[in-house]
């Protein structure tokens, strides 16, 4: 069997009973190494087996190997493995082999809902949720998407917003949000989510534009109706009150 377990943040508490289930009944743990390293004093005794970033399709044949070889393996992704993760990697991969490997996905808890329910509630109405990686999707075509969730006035989860290649790209993301959003749209940054070290804060897009962030912040956009209720960033559903 092989499970792809979502970890949530990286906390033992923000992991699932079914996260842990499958990581218990693993006889390897397979993963990024920084997320190796966040599960490792839960599975002290544990094989593992871990690579760098960039080289997930090398982790991901690793793994199916090892259960082609009849393991049991669980192969983690911080968050949820099917929201910017290796789920749909590993799917593919596995066509490559002669006999039916068993898969199955174990959700975790992804940034944009871990990292709303720090912020308070910015996330109860439609929403996008858009990487400003583009390593693997072409900067054009982040663009675009980006000018169409402002166009739709949608509140937007921003993944992965800069980095030390790409320090100008929250920056870019904003330019192309104020063109159909307010100066003032509340927006919120969530840093090291469920981890030592967590901060948040409140700001505008405006604001938002020149503020510097980093791989680990996660970064929420609001639309036109969310606004700052006791230092919590809502965004109304429309109840009648």
């Amino acid at each position: 069997m092989l499970y792809i377990v979502g970890i949530g943040p990286g906390g033992p508490e923000d992991m699932t009973f079914a996260c842990r289930a499958a990581l218990d009944a693993a006889d390897l743990i397979v993963g990024y190494s920084v997320y190796v390293e966040l599960i490792r004093p839960l599975y002290p005794n544990k094989r593992t087996l871990y690579t760098a970033m960039t080289r997930e399709v090398e982790r991901c044949r690793a793994a199916l190997d090892a259960v082609y070889n009849g393991e049991t393996v669980a192969v983690i992704c911080s968050g949820d493995s099917g929201v910017y993760g290796i789920a749909g990697l590993i799917y593919q991969l596995s066509a490559e082999y002669e006999q039916t490997i068993d898969i199955e996905v174990i959700p975790g808890v992804t940034a944009a809902l871990s990292g709303a329910a720090v912020l308070g509630a910015p996330l109860t109405h439609d929403f996008a949720v858009i990487s400003l990686s583009d390593l693997l999707t072409p900067w054009e075509l982040i663009e675009r998407r980006l000018r169409l969730a402002g166009e739709g006035d949608f509140c937007v989860a921003l993944y992965n917003p800069s980095s030390v290649k790409r320090a100008d790209y929250l920056a870019k993301a904003c330019d192309i949000l104020l063109e159909r959003k307010a100066p003032d749209t509340l927006c919120g940054m969530v840093r090291n989510i469920g981890r030592e070290g967590e901060s948040s804060r409140l700001l505008t897009l405006a604001e938002l534009r020149d503020t510097p962030a980093d791989m680990f912040t996660t970064v929420f956009v609001g639309n036109a109706q969310t606004r700052n209720i006791n230092g919590k960033m809502v965004t109304p559903r429309g109840y009648e009150l």
